[in-house]
């Protein structure tokens, strides 16, 4: 898998999953992508996610990435993990260009006009509308994105079943990230895998 344009457009969803028993892992990821969800993001918020990622690569299917990266410390423990793609909550000059360097697809976080056009500096036109709710909804988004023409969005933060597809209806939202998907606690593999097949058949 290459680009992060592609791997946004895998699924309508991109689980995020914080981690925190190392046995869960390799269930919620087989559920996962049993559903229909392949694209995981595992956030770095957890002392096994380093561990987890390696786990859920070994998944047939999946597409496992790092979230929550904060600096490139933490990327490149990322790429040591395997990771095959990195999120951030916001957008670094520092990071990004090691994320470029490093040559792994790359989704900052922007909450503002200033984030994308320091994103643009960096060569990167896809972005994470994060903390998508608290940051105005969709009509920040829909005014946002009206200024920057191509950019494409994967929103995230607040986001619900309910209200995912009407952010998925925007012409710039490729997928949403969402925690829904997979609940805090012991994972039920059948109950996450339905809530995955939910999930993509949000949006063709």
């Amino acid at each position: 898998m290459s680009g992060i344009d592609a791997i946004m457009r895998l699924a309508p969803v991109i689980p995020v999953l914080m981690i925190e028993r190392l046995e869960d892992a390799v269930p919620i990821a087989e559920a996962l992508v049993a559903g229909g969800l392949p694209a995981l993001e595992v956030t770095l918020r957890t002392a096994c996610a380093l561990d987890a990622i390696k786990a859920m690569k070994q998944v047939k299917g999946a597409v496992v990435g790092a979230g929550m990266v904060l600096d490139v410390q933490q990327l490149l423990e990322t790429l040591e993990a395997g990771a095959e793609f990195v999120t951030s909550p916001g957008i670094g000059r520092s990071l990004g260009q090691a994320a470029q360097s490093a040559e792994i697809p790359y989704l900052p976080g922007a909450a503002n006009a200033s984030d994308i056009m320091l994103g643009f500096e960096l060569g990167l036109s896809h972005f994470k509308f994060f903390p998508a709710e608290a940051n105005g909804g969709i009509p920040a988004l829909k005014a946002i994105a009206a200024a920057f023409g191509k950019v494409r969005f994967c929103p995230a933060g607040g986001i619900t079943h309910g209200t995912a597809g009407n952010w998925l209806a925007l012409e710039s939202v490729l997928c949403v990230g969402g925690s829904w998907v997979v609940p805090r606690g012991a994972p039920d593999k059948h109950a996450i895998e339905g809530a995955a097949r939910a999930a993509r058949a949000l949006h063709a």
